[in-house]
């Protein structure tokens, strides 16, 4: 299927929960609060950020250490309040940060206008991953997922996006939560209702994502798994570390086959 099919394809399709924009409204507000509601996603960035910027340096021979992702374009998809996006403008990238809620855009925006480097490597957009298709196909050298896939209504049609915004050879990063009656009871009975470590109503268990389910959608859609990582978040701590473990959440690194490729969107069932 050629470009030009691809948009029309995508024209009208929506990847986006009304439910989940709703959910996320309510907690705009809170996304700059280190201790606040988004705590665990602040301290996440001590993982996430390394991870994504030593996968890519891989593919990098030539990079300035005091900006090591210069010269690299990334998207930021569900970018919220902007947490990851300016970590990553801060390394020297080229960010766009695309969110569907209004107004967590609008907070990343007033945010990130205190620092006049960000205020000029990074760029914010009020819309779904699909709707940016027209400017941006074959556009990015990365694109971040993280927290995201467990949010959206259609992954397989999210997958094939992000796979139409990448350049070839360019890297997609996930991050999220595993499908397993463990992360049933720790991710939604235990941080959301018990604990309240999460705000209630955050994730909904039906759309956790296995690795194993994750790959079988990236591989046939262009998209070939170069890491799984386990990750475990430490409530009394309030820090994350890497585990073998994926049981819970885990990091993922894909990439674009370098050759081009044309592949046929899946039949919906």
């Amino acid at each position: 299927m050629d470009r030009s099919s691809w948009k029309k394809l995508y024209s009208t399709s929506q990847t986006v929960d009304s439910k989940e924009v709703k959910t996320f409204q309510a907690l705009a507000h809170s996304w700059w609060d280190e201790q606040g509601k988004f705590a665990p996603l602040h301290s996440m960035n001590d993982l996430r950020v390394p991870f994504i910027r030593d996968n890519l340096l891989k593919t990098s021979t030539n990079h300035d250490p005091g900006k090591p992702l210069s010269g690299m374009k990334i998207l930021d998809v569900g970018c919220g309040g902007g947490l990851l996006t300016e970590p990553l403008g801060r390394l020297g990238a080229s960010v766009v940060g695309i969110d569907p809620v209004a107004e967590n855009i609008k907070i990343a925006q007033h945010h990130k206008s205190f620092d006049p480097v960000l205020d000029k490597r990074i760029q914010y957009r009020v819309c779904s991953l699909e709707e940016t298709l027209n400017e941006n196909a074959e556009c990015f050298d990365a694109v971040v997922a993280s927290e995201v896939v467990e949010h959206v209504n259609n992954l397989e049609m999210f997958i094939q996006c992000c796979y139409q915004v990448l350049k070839p050879g360019g890297s997609l990063f996930i991050t999220t939560v595993n499908k397993t009656q463990l992360s049933y009871v720790l991710g939604i009975v235990f941080s959301e209702q018990i604990a309240g470590i999460v705000p209630k109503g955050t994730h909904t268990w039906e759309k956790f994502v296995s690795p194993e389910k994750l790959e079988s959608i990236l591989e046939p859609n262009g998209l070939s798994v170069e890491t799984v990582a386990g990750m475990v978040y430490n409530p009394f701590s309030g820090y994350w570390h890497w585990t073998e473990n994926t049981s819970l959440n885990y990091a993922a690194h894909a990439v674009r086959a370098r050759a081009q490729e044309h592949l046929e969107p899946a039949e919906s069932a």
